[in-house]
């Protein structure tokens, strides 16, 4: 695994985050790290998901839940925007913002709630939470790239998951 030392523009300059980079070789791959990530999961954790659309954030999120013990199946929200699980030590919120644009329309939908999640959330589409002006106090991320038929270059917050 690459580590490299990265401090984005939208934290506080004077802290310094330690990104990660691994290439997945399969979707297994991709929903072991989201495995590792729901087992070192608090409540409260919000996870910021990007990539293209085929890329793995779904099969991410399918890791995450099996790591926070939630034993349902766990499909896209496309279409219904947010899918909530439970069964597990934490709840699972799965946002997808796809069809959303403007801030307006996240907070008609009632999504600031899922920002100071009691649980977790993960959130596809995450870049356009940043594009419309809402804020969230500790947001870990992961970037999904598509660099071959089965594999992904994944680049990630390391917060020791």
């Amino acid at each position: 695994m690459e580590q490299r030392r990265h401090q984005p523009g939208r934290r506080d300059a004077c802290a310094t985050l330690l990104m990660a980079a691994f290439i997945s070789h399969s979707p297994a791959e991709t929903e072991s790290l989201g495995e590792r990530w729901g087992r070192a999961a608090q409540t409260g954790l919000v996870i910021g998901l990007s990539g293209d659309l085929g890329a793995g954030k779904t099969q991410f999120v399918k890791g995450v839940a099996r790591g926070l013990g939630i034993a349902a199946r766990v499909h896209s929200p496309t279409f219904t925007l947010v899918n909530e699980y439970g069964g597990g030590r934490l709840r699972l919120f799965h946002l997808d913002l796809y069809r959303l644009e403007t801030r307006g329309q996240m907070v008609s939908a009632g999504l600031e709630e899922f920002l100071q999640p009691n649980g977790v959330t993960v959130i596809e589409w995450a870049e356009r939470i940043a594009d419309c002006g809402l804020r969230i106090a500790d947001l870990k991320s992961l970037k999904i790239e598509i660099i071959g038929e089965m594999e992904r270059k994944i680049i990630y917050d390391d917060f020791g998951a």
